[in-house]
């Protein structure tokens, strides 16, 4: 390699004539040594990148290539061990005849509830969900652990990477698609439009796109809203009503899903059911909604805004329990006929409604609080005002006539009733997520430490310690990723229970699991 030669052997034509300079011919041969230099060690950087790029690649490198997926987030998938789970989540239980269903943001409040619905009954399912922090992940991480325990794999990744979906259908021939992943809420709308665009629209469509040209291609059931009423003054809302004057964006992103559904209905033969859901409470609920946080507050001793309509009028809502909410899921799922096309052609005319899914009994809001203040049993501080001009309409009201024609839907759950399960599951599982550096809470009914990879749950004053295992046999309780930590999972009931000649503890919770744990020691307090 050339060098500029020392100073010590320069010509003297090459000594500046004024100090502080130096003679052109000296500068040129300076800069074209350098270059020379400067080139030559780049080229041996930019062969050697190329060389330790080709031999020694990552089996899974070529996930990341993808910008759009980078941007996404979502290269964290693949490999033998992650398809194997999928395909073992997927299987239909022996002998039940059932449908493979991938559920689309099954971490969410109502796709954690079909989806082990779903796995109870022997369908196989698969869902996938991004955990975006719209709302505490950590409940949705809560959620994911739950359904782990019943044998359904949540995969982590984004409906707008074409990729892993058409990945997950390589390995699984899925006869439905429950979409449900969406950019929930009418307020958030004003503060990030753009991630309603991502999710609700740009989403949908990725979804279909893949789901057009699988053979055969699913049938779909997707989660639409009641905010596609709107400005809508007709009670109760019909299906056959005018939604053209949407509220919010939010609204407007999932009546222009509707109008989507129909084309890629129309055009490619997709078999497609819009579910149009009214204000869905219960147990393990989005924290954004009212009866959430109203709860939230009233515990904190902090006021709620209760809203009121033009001329003091009342704000109501058709508030439907979640357990309705999943037959009405379940129904339209099982009532789904085939889709018509394959390989992204339409071969004859498909299936295509859209159904509301409500309680048919619109409550004011301020009964709601009077609810919450007698389960609670605390007074709450309230500051009545003007409803806002954020999106928000003044009451909902379902008419559903025509899911109950199709699939006898028929909600059974009154307001008091459904609040009082989710009170009941709103005081444990948040008490039970306070840390403590013993069992010393004896004010719950069930207590939930995870010490040394085990788990230990008191019933009265006497604490039961256990391990608990998914169906395919991984310890649960020292998953890194794993939710139980800290966490109480309590929906349903502990039974004591003697299998096996084993002592241990049945876990029944409706929908959602039911799971031997045996004993390992126990101990009162």
């Amino acid at each position: 390699m050339s060098q500029p030669k020392p100073m010590s052997h320069m010509d003297d034509n090459d000594i500046p004539s004024t100090p502080g300079k130096f003679k052109s011919s000296y500068i040129h041969r300076l800069r074209y040594n350098f270059s020379l230099t400067k080139v030559t060690v780049w080229a041996l950087v930019f062969f050697g990148l190329i060389f330790l790029s080709v031999f020694f690649r990552s089996p899974s490198s070529s996930k990341s290539d993808d910008p759009t997926r980078r941007a996404l987030g979502t290269n964290n998938w693949g490999g033998p061990t992650w398809e194997k789970r999928v395909r073992t989540s997927a299987r239909v239980r022996s002998g039940k005849g059932g449908m493979s269903v991938l559920v689309t943001g099954a971490a969410g409040f109502v796709g954690t509830h079909v989806s082990a619905a779903l796995k109870r009954r022997g369908d196989g399912v698969v869902g996938i969900d991004n955990f975006n922090d719209y709302y505490d992940p950590t409940l949705k991480r809560s959620r994911q652990a739950l359904l782990e325990r019943s044998g359904v794999f949540i995969v982590e990744g984004d409906i707008n990477d074409m990729t892993l979906l058409k990945k997950l259908f390589e390995l699984v021939t899925f006869t439905h698609v429950l979409h449900l992943a969406a950019q929930a809420g009418v307020r958030y709308a004003m503060e990030n439009p753009l991630s309603y665009v991502h999710s609700n629209l740009a989403g949908f469509v990725s979804l279909l796109e893949v789901c057009k040209s699988v053979n055969p291609q699913p049938a779909i059931v997707w989660a639409s809203s009641s905010s596609v009423y709107g400005l809508n003054t007709k009670v109760p809302f019909s299906e056959k009503d005018r939604t053209d004057q949407p509220a919010s964006l939010y609204a407007a992103t999932k009546k222009a899903g509707e109008e989507i559904a129909h084309t890629y209905n129309h055009i490619y033969g997709l078999s497609l059911t819009g579910l149009r859901f009214f204000t869905v409470y219960g147990p393990w609920g989005r924290p954004d909604m009212a009866y959430f946080f109203f709860t939230k507050a009233i515990l904190k001793g902090k006021a709620i805004s209760i809203f009121e309509g033009p001329n003091h009028g009342t704000v109501a809502r058709d508030f439907t329990y979640i357990d309705d909410i999943v037959k009405g899921c379940l129904g339209s799922l099982d009532t789904a006929e085939k889709s018509t096309g394959s390989g992204g052609k339409k071969k004859g005319p498909a299936q295509l409604r859209v159904f509301n899914l409500g309680n048919t009994s619109p409550v004011p809001v301020t009964e709601l609080v009077g609810i919450l203040e007698k389960l609670l049993k605390v007074k709450a501080k309230k500051n009545v005002m003007q409803l806002p001009r954020n999106g928000d309409v003044p009451f909902t009201h379902a008419n559903i006539s025509y899911a109950q024609r199709e699939f006898g839907y028929k909600p059974t759950t009154d307001l008091e009733t459904g609040l009082k399960k989710f009170v009941k599951w709103y005081l444990n599982y948040y008490s039970a997520g306070k840390k403590s550096s013993g069992v010393n809470n004896k004010s719950s009914s069930v207590l939930h430490l995870t010490i040394y990879n085990s788990h230990y749950f008191s019933m009265g004053n006497v604490v039961l310690v256990f391990q608990v295992t998914s169906s395919s046999g991984e310890n649960l309780s020292s998953s890194p990723n794993n939710a139980f930590q800290g966490q109480l999972f309590y929906l349903g009931h502990y039974e004591p229970e003697v299998k096996g000649g084993i002592v241990g503890v049945r876990y029944v919770a409706p929908y959602l699991v039911d799971v031997f744990m045996p004993v390992l020691m126990h101990f009162k307090v």
